[in-house]
């Protein structure tokens, strides 16, 4: 019997490039969901130049990594200026945005907080 999958959306046991699955498509923001649980989320997002992701906070810490292009990423008020090959990690329920300066690829990695976490905080 076949394991169920936990990553999806990408051939296995196959070599990928990251920039090559998901496609830049004019006025628009591309999303491939690699895994998504109640602990981790994965996507590869393609954003063209001036589109973005409104102000929103997340339920885990987010890290993205930027993959081509560059984007202006705002966390809690702070601009900060994403470049090819650059990492940012936005902290769990703070509040941040993401624009395309130019077209830009990233792999969005959410680490979700678990139910003790959860409720530790509350």
């Amino acid at each position: 019997m076949k394991n169920k999958q936990l990553i999806k959306n990408i051939d296995f046991s196959e070599p990928h490039i990251l920039t090559d699955l998901v496609n830049y498509e004019d006025g628009r923001v591309i999303s491939r969901t690699l895994a998504q649980n109640r602990a981790l989320s994965l996507t590869l997002f393609a954003f063209d130049v001036g589109e973005g992701l409104s102000t929103h906070s997340a339920p885990g810490d987010a890290m993205a990594h930027i993959l081509d292009g560059e984007a202006l990423i705002k966390i809690d008020g702070k601009e900060i200026l994403a470049t090819k090959g650059g990492v940012v990690v936005m902290p769990a329920d703070v509040a941040h945005s993401v624009t395309a300066r130019q077209r830009f690829k990233m792999l969005l990695t959410v680490v979700k907080k678990s139910n003790n976490e959860k409720e530790k905080i509350s």
